[in-house]
């Protein structure tokens, strides 16, 4: 099959009012008669790009894509204040609201898996079904093997980690390397936080793919998605991404009755293969892909396909049971 489906523009896109001063860029393709499905970005911060709309049959499905707080094209760009996740949340229920969807399907990968989870366990009511690539679980283990030199991405990539706490050497021993770079972001030093913005976003470009054979200039050419990706994902992070330790596989029984599936790349360096097994351990209605000869990117062209086939799937369980 086709990896991608054809490339479409929106048919309509603005900006949405939500509460504490954020408005977020919305945009609509696809068939509006068809069936509704969200996508969730990942990051935090990363925004919507374009060829999200590609992993879904425009003939099928009714394609709705925003810009989380503080990203991409919503408003005020890299905001902090009012950015968290119960916010985020409560965004998706208003654009559902707006849009007066009464059920879609929530797609959404790498911190958008996350996002996802937590609106299917707020509203499981209103959700057809969800596919999730990449998993992330917002857990202490997760963020360890992210950030930490103990952990899984750190001991297969030591010369890129290296690299990556540059920014931060002659911080405090006291600080955690979280803490050190948000203290560089919250800064005033422009000169010192583009650099720490650059070494971010290179460490997780660098370890995002299986086979990263392209010129690393180009990982990072948008300055504008640099910033935000640096900054949300730091804020993020630091406060444990405003949820209780191992949160969403203790309310896995809201969402149990749900269709899912989730794939996850097998050498996926960025979120670990473990909390993929573990939902799907936990989550009897689930489909869990190991995609082999793949990392964390949706880009991977093993990925893709698998993204694609589960968009196909789930538009023909929804059609078998109407």
């Amino acid at each position: 099959m086709t990896l991608l489906f054809p490339d479409i523009q929106p048919f309509a896109s603005e900006m949405l009012q939500v509460s504490n001063g954020h408005s977020l860029y919305v945009e609509q393709a696809g068939s509006p008669k068809g069936i509704p499905v969200l996508f969730l970005h990942g990051g935090p911060g990363a925004g919507i790009g374009k060829d999200y709309r590609r992993f879904f049959d425009p003939e099928k499905y009714w394609i709705i894509g925003f810009d989380q707080r503080g990203c991409g094209k919503s408003l005020p760009f890299g905001e902090l204040e009012s950015n968290n996740s119960h916010a985020l949340v409560d965004d998706v229920l208003i654009i559902q609201q707006h849009f007066n969807v009464k059920k879609w399907v929530l797609f959404g990968g790498s911190w958008g898996s996350t996002l996802a989870l937590l609106v299917a366990i707020r509203q499981p009511e209103s959700v057809i079904g969800l596919i999730l690539r990449g998993i992330f679980l917002a857990r202490e283990q997760d963020y360890d093997w992210y950030l930490e030199a103990t952990g899984g991405a750190a001991q297969l990539f030591p010369e890129y980690y290296q690299e990556f706490l540059v920014p931060i050497k002659g911080k405090s021993a006291d600080l955690s390397i979280v803490d050190a770079y948000y203290q560089i972001f919250k800064s005033d030093n422009e000169i010192q936080k583009m650099a720490a913005i650059k070494a971010w976003c290179l460490w997780e470009a660098r370890i995002s793919r299986l086979h990263c054979r392209f010129d690393e200039s180009q990982l990072i050419s948008d300055v504008h998605s640099a910033i935000s990706l640096a900054l949300l994902e730091c804020h993020y992070i630091k406060h444990q991404c405003f949820i209780p330790e191992n949160f969403i596989l203790q309310n896995i029984d809201k969402i149990q009755h749900l269709p899912a599936s989730i794939i996850h790349g097998r050498y996926d360096s960025v979120c670990k293969i473990e909390g993929a097994y573990s939902l799907s351990q936990v989550w009897q209605n689930s489909q869990l892909n190991i995609v082999p000869e793949s990392g964390h990117s949706s880009s991977e062209k093993l990925i893709t396909q698998a993204l694609c086939s589960a968009s196909q799937a789930m538009a023909k369980f929804w059609k078998e049971k109407q």
